[in-house]
């Protein structure tokens, strides 16, 4: 006997993977041969990790049960779904699809071309009326389902709807129900509502789910949402208020009253939708309540809705009528079998005519299926096409040897051409280096009157700074005892921009941050001076005598590119006389020369030494930032 192919349905949730391993037996019904539940965490719930999520998933769930199956139906979640139920005059058959069509554009709210849609007529009112089951979704959100199931080795068969997928399991699993059944899958982000009753379908999807009691939980216990979610199912419950006395838990509690909250706001949704079905639909008054969906079975929900809505509730097993494979772990089943309802409606898509239908597959991925059944034929069809190149190709193979001949006279002709050509690039190669070579040669002989200007520029400072530190009747004096020159950036030193133990007298600002240059490897420039100062001891004129005699030697070295800087300024000022502007072209055309040291990087290193009244010399560390590098 031929053996039976399996087959993959996936409910990618907003919280969870449900997946299902089926397969039709030679009787003609549904056996279940897998299944597994894959939380997706909170990648799950953000857009822009959630189809990573989903493939990661997929894989793991493959390569961990030993999937055999490649055929998949997948439905999308509820929220990212748009439906809508509504009623068509009685018009002739032909015309029923271009009404539907202009019925989709003025409901749903994206523009037709950016969104894939399905409708499903689901019978006749009594007035005569057509009652039609709308849905769309955005075409890159199926795009997005089809790049999932293709980068995880699968064939997207059918796209379904939770709705559409819920309604066709409990038909199936409760067909035999008299009166108005509702039905509340409650999943991670949305809920679905279900109406069923002899001939009537009524749907609505409600954006409350299980991640708002999360989200409340975590938010007011400051936990992640990952944390929350693990607190939740631990110790989660819906609190049955009134006189009940609250667990001693303080998390238990706090959960029990936010969950209460969420699902009383659920509990409103519902209720209003049970007053619209009847008023609006024209439907019964709903006698029993199934719950679903895993957020379902948090401690006490039932006894909440069978409460509030005063309906016996019991929970959806939609594999009642499902054949159960020997493989299976039944407890485990039992379980979390609340959950597939939309998993089990999937599967019966490939085993009989369904109540609903719906088949959201964008327009490209059947064109990409339509190609897969025509391959056979493009391939007879390219077959033919390589013998009609290969016959020409013997022609030209003739064609090309005389070419070859002819090609080959030419080339040895060029030769001597080619080889003239070598040698004029060998001759501008040792040109372009004897040229480099004479250009550093050139940067070197002016820069040998760069070290005697620094050298100028450095005594005219410690001059300058003993004119401006003298004292009455105090011998004052700085020099330089050694200088080292650095070819790497200068770090910035730990501990901030300031130094304290330097407080620099009144008229210095100590916070005008120096710059920060990135610390890199050896380089083949001189851009920083380090030298090494020494001052004559002022410890007895004034505690803070050394401190200013430093700083007033690096000021001094800082008061041409300060002078600078404030011409350039100035000249820049929008309503400058032309007089003046060329009177301060002319200062800085004199004064720019002399510009040896970088304000910014120019500047006090390294910590002042405590120092002794007796001593009679204390040192400090100056670091100079050249305005032009000095190249090796």
């Amino acid at each position: 006997m031929p053996k039976t192919t399996s087959f993959l349905s996936l409910d990618l949730g907003a919280g969870a993977l449900k997946a299902a391993e089926f397969e039709v037996t030679e009787t003609g019904t549904l056996q279940l041969l897998q299944f597994a539940v894959v939380p997706l965490g909170a990648e799950g719930t953000q857009e822009a990790t959630r189809e990573a999520a989903v493939i990661r998933a997929v894989k793991n769930l493959i390569a961990e049960r030993g999937v055999q199956a490649r055929d998949a139906n997948i439905c999308a979640t509820g929220s990212s779904v748009f439906s809508k139920f509504v009623k068509l005059p009685p018009v002739d058959t032909a015309k029923v699809t271009q009404i539907i069509q202009y019925e989709a554009q003025q409901n749903v709210p994206f523009p037709l071309e950016e969104v894939v849609w399905d409708f499903q007529i689901l019978g006749t009112a009594p007035s005569g009326e057509l009652e039609v089951l709308l849905v769309a979704i955005k075409a890159d959100v199926v795009e997005g389902l089809f790049r999932s199931a293709q980068q995880a080795g699968l064939r997207l068969q059918l796209v379904d709807v939770s709705p559409a997928a819920l309604c066709n399991a409990f038909r199936y699993s409760y067909g035999e129900l008299e009166g108005c059944t509702l039905l509340l899958d409650i999943g991670a982000r949305s809920s679905n509502l279900l109406f069923l009753e002899k001939g009537k379908v009524y749907s609505r999807s409600i954006n409350i789910g299980a991640n708002s009691i999360t989200h409340d939980f975590a938010s007011e216990s400051k936990l992640s949402f990952d944390d929350a979610e693990r607190v939740k199912a631990e110790k989660g419950f819906v609190s049955l208020g009134g006189a009940y006395e609250e667990p001693d838990d303080p998390q238990a509690a706090a959960i029990s009253k936010i969950a209460r909250q969420v699902m009383t706001r659920l509990h409103i949704q519902v209720n209003q939708t049970i007053q619209f079905y009847r008023g609006q639909q024209g439907g019964s008054a709903p006698v029993r309540l199934f719950l679903a969906g895993g957020a379902s079975i948090m401690p006490y929900t039932a006894q909440f809705f069978a409460d509030k809505l005063n309906l016996a509730v019991e929970y959806f097993n939609p594999f009642r009528n499902v054949q159960i494979g020997p493989a299976v772990n039944t407890q485990e089943l039992e379980r979390v079998a609340h959950c597939f309802g939309e998993v089990v409606g999937l599967g019966l898509r490939n085993l009989a005519h369904c109540p609903v239908e719906l088949n959201l597959m964008p327009k490209s991925s059947l064109k990409r299926q339509e190609f897969g059944r025509k391959r056979p034929y493009f391939v007879a069809t390219v077959f033919c096409l390589v013998l009609v190149v290969f016959a020409y190709a013997l022609l030209f193979n003739r064609i090309a040897g005389v070419k070859q001949k002819e090609l080959a006279q030419i080339e040895e002709e060029l030769r001597p051409w080619q080889e003239r050509q070598q040698e004029l690039d060998a001759a501008l190669q040792k040109f372009r280096n004897t040229s480099n070579e004479l250009a550093q040669h050139a940067g070197w002989m002016e820069d040998r009157r760069y070290w005697p200007a620094i050298l100028t520029e450095l005594r005219r400072a410690l001059m300058q700074t003993e004119r401006v530190s003298a004292r009455p009747g105090v011998e004052t004096g700085v020099w330089i005892e050694s200088m080292a020159v650095q070819t790497t950036d200068i770090p910035k030193p730990p501990g901030g921009d300031a130094q304290p133990e330097m407080a620099p007298p009144p008229e210095i600002d100590p916070t005008r941050p120096p710059p920060r240059p990135v610390a890199g490897p050896q380089t083949n420039e001189i851009a920083y001076i380090k030298i090494n100062c020494r001052g004559v001891n002022l410890n007895a004129v004034s505690p803070s005598a050394n401190t200013e005699l430093a700083f007033a030697f690096a000021k001094e070295l800082q008061v041409r590119d300060t002078q600078l800087r404030e011409l350039e300024a100035r000249l820049k000022e929008p309503n400058l006389a032309e007089a003046d502007r060329k009177a301060i072209e002319k200062q800085i055309e004199d004064l720019r020369p002399g510009v040896l040291f970088d304000k910014d990087g120019t500047q006090l290193s390294g910590q002042l030494p405590p120092v002794e009244n007796e001593a009679p010399t204390f040192t400090f560390g100056v670091t100079l930032m050249l305005k032009r590098p000095i190249k090796l």
